[in-house]
């Protein structure tokens, strides 16, 4: 009898499931950290006369222009206005009244630079009737170019905008929306001046943005 017990003991305890010891927890992945959305700031009238001093750059986006006709790329060519976004009769108006306003408000232009494409040319033109611009290529459209090709381009803008300049006048840049998307991820709207200062070293600071709708309110 004792042996028989002895057997359905070891019998029961074959039978008894082994357990496994718990797994450890995954250990927790930290979420990639989010750049924090640009916060675009409107400028006060206060800052006309800032302006007024000058020292600053300005960094106009072309007016508004025709979405249906896109760049004819990649045979876009800037010498050929018909391969490119057309700039539309109410762009050119809009940045006339821009240019109108700039001169009410008295703010005083140093030198006026231009992308080689027709819609910031023909800004530029209209916009500043009595300046003569200068074209500089390497502020030329960046949306459909290269992370090789944008390099310069952002490069010479971040120069631009860092450079100083004399008191009582302001610098002045003609472009495009996303070349300053691709520099400090804000996208302005056609027609809209955003306000650089050129920092001590080799920087500059975003100070604030004037849509082509605010400057009556920035006037009165």
């Amino acid at each position: 009898m004792k042996q028989i017990s002895i057997l359905l003991a070891l019998w029961a305890g074959l039978a008894l499931p082994v357990l496994a010891a718990p797994a450890a927890a995954p250990a927790a992945v930290a979420a990639p950290a989010r750049q924090p959305a640009f916060a675009e700031v409107l400028a006060g009238p206060e800052l006309l006369g800032r302006l007024r001093q000058g020292g600053f750059v300005l960094y106009l986006r072309h007016g508004s222009t025709d979405n249906t006709r896109p760049d004819r790329v990649p045979l876009l060519d800037f010498n050929d206005c018909a391969s490119q976004r057309p700039l539309t009769e109410q762009g050119r108006k809009m940045v006339q009244r821009v240019g109108e306003a700039m001169r009410a408000a008295r703010v005083a232009l140093a030198e006026v630079l231009t992308s080689p494409l027709c819609r910031a040319k023909e800004s530029a033109a209209a916009a500043f009737p009595d300046f003569a611009y200068a074209i500089d290529n390497n502020l030329a459209y960046t949306a459909n170019l290269t992370d090789v090709q944008k390099a310069p381009i952002i490069a010479n803008t971040r120069r631009l905008l860092s450079a100083p300049v004399a008191a009582g006048r302001n610098r002045m840049l003609v472009a495009h929306g996303p070349n300053l998307m691709d520099l400090i991820g804000y996208f302005p709207a056609e027609g809209t001046l955003v306000v650089f200062r050129p920092g001590s070293g080799a920087g500059f600071e975003y100070v604030a943005s004037i849509p082509p709708g605010l400057w009556p309110d920035l006037l009165r």
